[in-house]
């Protein structure tokens, strides 16, 4: 198990490119299985989910052609059926969260599928009802096999169009949904359909492939079946995630930054929520500049009353910053409460950041009031473990602002996330060692 050595208290300057978005790849990447002809992407993160991911479908039989560091052309003209029935693709699959996404495309091209339960973050109980529930409303039987500790999806007499409303906008439910839809006879109405950036570019890239989807951007969904898709060139957006970490270590280790082409009309409220933390972003063209500055003021409510920041369903604010911007909060001014909805686990990664002096109280599984330290006094270096992706960040901006100097080990779960993310912030000033 590798380590993060981070000696902190330096400050970082100059600029930076986010890498493409994880959530973005891990569903682009899967709709490849819908058609036999060559899809190229571009713009692919050199992460490990990504990296896990195609080595599934190499093992499936795509051919996997890698056209440099971040663009590929995938082909899906020779699936093994075999394989994609047997324990080992199961077992795999099972350890892949970003694998679920998988289920949908080879639904509904080959009319069968195991799901097995997904593995991927420690950070509460993520069920897959709305992806199982979708496909039986598109007319697919689910079976259980405790052996295998799987569904079994079958479509014998293929799948239908119908109208359903989703229990929850779940991003990869819709996703999956949707990939199951546009091969279904007839049209498919989905509606509390996830409708975030990276949904939006997984329906444009269908639609180049010859679906044809109304709606896109909004939470009512139509999708008119065809009988087949063809191949297309795509390219992923810049990971929103990573721009908003970028912003919150800027501001924690009071730095200056750019950073550059983050697709600012597909940011949606991230920036708004680090400005209420009293960060000042200004916006050049496609990048984003983040000024040096003493102090962070927390805005209060008109009455007076502590903020409180909440994640929601887009255009909502991710659930996946949510760690981040707690962490920034501890050396701004003033008090913020911060909500967790959707995870009952994500915030109990804030005993270590206590460890470090901030001044956290932990209310509940999905509640934290954070007192801002207003740099006024520096969080103290630690050894920790990263329990997650979003956690392992924030964990890791904390140790760059820190005293002294802090070892975060398990950083694979970092790396799942974020691409090379120590020589990258190195280049900017910051002092981090990988071990191991």
């Amino acid at each position: 198990m590798s380590s993060f050595i981070i000696e902190g208290g330096h400050k970082l300057s100059g600029s930076i490119t986010p890498q493409g978005a994880k959530n973005e790849a891990l569903q682009v990447i899967s709709a490849c299985l819908l058609t036999s002809e060559p899809v190229c992407i571009d713009n692919v993160p050199d992460i490990l989910d990504v990296r896990n991911l195609i080595g599934l479908l190499e093992g499936m039989g795509v051919t996997v052609e890698r056209n440099s560091k971040h663009c590929y052309t995938f082909t899906a003209n020779d699936i093994d059926h075999q394989y994609i029935n047997s324990h080992e693709f199961i077992n795999r699959c099972a350890t892949l969260r970003g694998s679920v996404l998988l289920m949908g495309p080879l639904l509904s091209r080959f009319g069968s599928t195991f799901f097995p339960k997904p593995g991927g973050d420690q950070i509460g109980r993520r069920k897959v009802d709305t992806h199982i529930q979708g496909f039986m409303a598109l007319g697919a039987t689910a079976e259980y096999e405790h052996d295998l500790a799987s569904y079994k999806l079958s479509a014998e007499h293929g799948l239908k169009g119908t109208y359903m409303l989703l229990d929850e906008a779940s991003v990869t439910g819709t996703a999956n949904i949707i990939m199951a839809a546009v091969l279904a006879e007839g049209k498919t109405i989905i509606y509390n359909a996830a409708c975030e950036p990276y949904v939006q570019q997984l329906c444009r890239m269908l639609v180049a492939m010859g679906a044809r989807i109304e709606g896109i951007g909004s939470n009512l969904l139509s999708v008119y079946g065809c009988g087949e898709l063809h191949g297309t060139t795509h390219r992923i957006l810049p990971d929103m995630i990573e721009v908003g970490s970028f912003i919150g270590m800027t501001a924690m280790t009071q730095s200056s930054l750019t950073i550059k082409d983050v697709s600012v009309e597909n940011l949606g409220i991230i920036p708004q929520s680090f400005r209420r933390l009293g960060i000042k972003i200004e916006q050049q063209g496609d990048d984003l500049y983040i000024p040096e500055q003493e102090s962070y003021e927390i805005e209060t409510g008109l009455d007076g009353s502590i903020p409180t920041i909440a994640d929601a369903p887009w255009p909502g604010l991710t659930p996946d910053l949510i760690s981040v911007i707690l962490v920034a909060a501890t050396q701004c001014k003033g008090s913020v409460l911060i909500h967790q909805k959707m995870f009952e686990s994500r915030l109990f990664f804030v005993d270590r950041v206590i460890d470090m002096g901030a001044n956290i109280i932990l209310c509940d599984p999905h509640r934290a009031v954070v007192v801002g330290l207003d740099h006024r006094y520096q969080l103290r270096a630690r050894r920790m473990s990263s329990p997650d992706i979003r956690a392992g960040i924030a964990m890791l901006i904390a140790a760059m602002s820190a005293k002294g100097t802090s070892v975060i080990g398990n950083i694979e779960q970092i790396q799942r996330g974020y691409e090379e993310i120590d020589l990258r912030l190195n280049a900017l000033g910051a002092n981090i060692e990988r071990q191991g």
